[in-house]
Order: structure tokens, then C-alpha cells, then sequence
């Protein structure tokens, strides 16, 4: 089939080369010229494993190419997707939808003929009934145009098989004919077993806004116990791995630490949180925000700990920070617990220095307070606490006796349960977690 995916941040440039991989014929459109030429030359503008291979695999086949143009875009495809960003709209818990209605608008007034517009951008319940009132207000053939919405659900660090390989598809369709297009899209997902849900657009929208609160929620609810198993002296891992062998509650997300971050959970909750409000119903509401509270907390928990290492202050301190990314396998800062962290503690008075194997240009790009060192090694030198904040391999693997010659002082924050606590002590090292 021929698509077109309107956006090329994170998850339009993944659904692109994953379209193109599954056997369309797709182009990428994006109104930022520099993001189109480095695509147009197989260059990924974020950090995503194995994607940029991909990229270039499929344009070079032919199959993927990109370009500035809305009239391009409309006319070399007949299946639309709207990849557009939704971040959390400034002053407020709701999500910003400019660059969402102005992609539907632009679109549908090139359209000329039979075509279906699909939104996968995340946005709140009603969106997607707007969206389909504005393509047929602007689109000359809008009787011949199908509107759906078929929610991302993405994790950074897992683009490829999440595109290629999902655990379910949403489709909120309005038509027969819809669905049709949708499952020919589709097609060797669901004929690899993938599950499909099909249903109207006001649940599939909150299909996706529900998912990411429920995930929140499961890691404050570790949280929140940790809490307890630190004033009681019970171990929260242990907690964790009873409360896991529960088939009605599983093992994921109940990792105790430092807490959640990046661009969808944080943003998708407070939305979600808004439209509660909005809808008035306000315990609802209250429940939601309970959860980013919490989640909020264990920040200030963390800093706080470090405190305790360094006797009260941290003030004229060196402190070694591991992890800026929200998550691993990312080079993803957006709403990151680890910088959070470190710009906290750098306010309090410490000389901080970051580590991360892949943020390191987009920390020095927005944070230029906060020294980066392009090593572990290097980041250790002197440091009176060494904070491991964001879990990479690399983090997980260090050797506690290689650094006791690098620093000023033995003191390390586990703010992930990352690292094997008896080791590091052994090794002469204040652990905390």
C-alpha cells in the first residue's frame, strides 16, 4: 500500500521505517526541512538501536523517502498517519493538540480523492471525533475519506519490535470500510497472531491514556511501599518479587527506585488527570494525581539520601552522576528523574559531573550548569557520592574496586536497585538504596 506518516520525531520516524519494512511504499513528511535532509540521508536524529539500520535499508530498497510537503504527501499516498507530538501544554496538566489539528487541517486540504487519515498521536478523549469534523470541513472530497485512530504504544529502546512485533492493535474506526483499510495495512502483524481490538474512537483513545496511567500507578504503588519497608527495615526487592509470582499482578513495572519519567507516562497521566477534572469527576482526578505525587517524591527522596551520605550538605561537594536519560537504552532527557536529580542537587552546592553512554550532547545542549564527562572513569575522579540514577548495562556491571582509587570519598546512592549491595560494601563502600 501507499502511506504516507505526517511527523518524524520518535514514534513518526519508527512507524515510518516499520511501514516500509512490513512492505509499503511509504514517505515521511516533516515541516523541519533539517530533520528531512538528515532522514533523506539515513541519519536518525535520536538515539533508537538498530533503527537507523533499518532506515537505510528500506530507502535504499526504495521503499522509504522523505519530504517537507503536505501536497507531496497527499498525493504519493492513499493511507495517512498522523505522528505529530502532544506534549503537556505549558501552565497545564492538558496536552498541547496545535501541531495535531494543524496536521489533520493541512492534510485534508490537499486530499483529492479516496484516502483514510489515521491518527496515532496520543490525545485525549474527543479528539478524534474533532479531527474527523475538521477533514470533512477542509477536504474537497471529504465523502470519499476515512478518519481512524489507532493509538501508538511504543517503549524507547524497543521501537523496532514494538512496530513490527506488537502485543496488541487498537483500531477506533467509524466505518466497515475503515477497519478493512486498517487490517490491510496491518496485515502480516495480525497473520504473525497479533491481536486486534476494533471499537469506536472515544475507547480507543483511552485505551492508551488508561494503559500508561495503570503502568504509573503500578511503579508509585512500588514506591509508596518502599516507603513502608524503609520505616518498617523490610526489604522492598523481596516485596516486589512475592507480590510478582501473582498472575493478576505480575513482575513489570514494579521496580522500586527513583520512579517513572520521559515524554509519555508523566505527560499522559496529568492529561488524563485534566480531562478527569474537566469531565468533573474529581476523586478520579484526585487518584491520578496522587500517583504523580508520588512518583514526584521519589526525587526528592533520592536527593535527600545523598544528603544524609554527605553529613547534611552538599555544599562545596563533587558529586558523580550516572544517568541522564529517563530510561536506558535511550537518549531520551524529557521530564528525566536522573536530571532532575542532578540539577537538584547542583542547586543545593555540589560540583556535579554526568555520565551517560548516550545524552551526553543533549545534556551539554540544555543544561550547560552541570559538567559531563565522556567516561565512567572520568566522572569518578575525586567525587565525594557517586549517585547511579539511570540503570544502563554499563552502570550495572562496574566494578566498585575500580573506582575506590577515583574518588574523594566511598559513598555510592543506588537509586535503582541496580547494583549488588553486599559487593559494594565489601569493597569498603556507604551503600544506599
Amino acid at each position: 500500500m501507499r502511506v504516507s506518516v505526517i511527523g518524524t520525531g520518535y514514534l513518526g520516524t519508527a512507524h515510518a521505517v516499520g511501514m516500509a519494512q512490513l512492505g509499503h511504499d511509504v514517505i515521511g513528511m516533516d515541516t523541519d526541512r533539517d530533520k528531512v535532509a538528515r532522514l533523506s540521508a539515513g541519519e536518525i536524529p535520536f538515539y533508537e538501536a538498530g533503527l537507523g539500520e533499518l532506515l537505510r535499508k528500506n530507502a535504499e530498497a526504495g521503499r522509504l523517502r522523505f519530504t517537507s510537503s503536505y501536497r507531496e504527501a497527499a498525493a504519493e499516498a492513499d493511507v495517512h498517519f498522523i505522528c505529530v507530538g502532544t506534549p503537556q501544554l505549558a501552565g497545564s496538566f492538558r496536552a498541547d493538540l496545535r501541531w495535531v489539528e494543524a496536521a489533520f487541517t493541512e492534510l485534508a486540504s490537499h486530499l483529492r480523492g479516496p484516502a483514510m487519515v489515521v491518527g496515532k498521536s496520543t490525545v485525549p478523549v474527543g479528539t478524534a471525533r474533532r479531527m474527523a469534523d475538521t477533514v470533512r470541513r477542509h477536504a474537497t472530497s471529504a465523502d470519499e475519506i476515512e478518519v481512524a485512530w489507532n493509538p501508538e504504544f511504543l517503549r524507547e529502546g524497543r521501537a523496532i519490535e514494538d512496530t513490527l512485533r506488537p502485543d496488541r492493535l487498537i483500531f477506533g474506526v467509524g466505518s466497515p470500510r475503515a477497519e478493512e483499510l486498517l487490517r490491510g495495512v496491518y496485515r502480516p502483524v495480525i497473520e504473525a497472531g497479533c491481536p486486534v481490538v476494533v471499537t469506536d474512537y472515544e475507547t480507543t483513545e483511552l485505551v492508551k491514556a488508561s494503559a500508561n496511567a495503570f503502568l504509573a500507578m503500578k511503579i508509585s504503588f512500588i514506591n509508596a511501599m518502599a516507603q513502608i519497608c524503609e520505616a518498617t527495615g523490610a526489604d522492598v526487592l523481596r516485596l516486589a518479587e512475592g507480590l510478582g509470582h501473582d498472575d493478576r499482578i505480575g513482575r513489570s513495572f514494579l521496580g522500586p527506585g527513583l520512579g517513572f519519567g520521559g515524554g509519555c507516562l508523566p505527560k499522559d497521566l496529568r492529561a488524563l488527570m485534566a480531562c478527569a477534572s474537566h469531565l468533573e469527576l474529581h476523586d478520579v482526578a484526585a487518584f491520578l494525581g496522587q500517583i504523580d505525587t508520588i512518583n514526584l517524591g521519589r526525587r526528592l527522596r533520592v536527593v535527600a539520601v545523598g544528603r544524609d551520605l554527605l553529613a547534611g550538605s552538599y555544599e562545596g561537594k563533587r558529586v558523580c552522576v550516572l544517568g541522564a536519560a529517563f530510561k536506558p537504552n535511550t537518549d531520551d532527557i524529557r521530564d528525566s528523574p536522573a536530571l532532575a536529580v542532578a540539577l537538584a542537587v547542583h542547586q543545593e552546592g555540589a560540583d556535579v559531573v554526568v555520565h551517560d553512554p548516550v545524552a551526553g550532547d543533549n545534556v551539554r545542549r540544555l543544561h550547560a550548569e552541570l559538567e559531563f564527562a565522556d567516561s565512567l572513569l572520568a566522572a569518578a575522579r575525586g567525587a565525594d557520592l557517586v549517585m547511579l540514577l539511570t540503570d544502563w548495562t554499563e552502570f550495572r556491571d562496574m566494578d566498585p574496586a575500580a573506582l575506590t582509587p577515583l574518588v574523594r570519598n566511598q559513598n555510592v546512592v543506588d537509586a535503582r536497585n541496580a547494583l549488588a549491595p553486599g559487593r559494594w560494601r565489601s569493597a569498603g563502600w556507604n551503600y544506599r538504596a
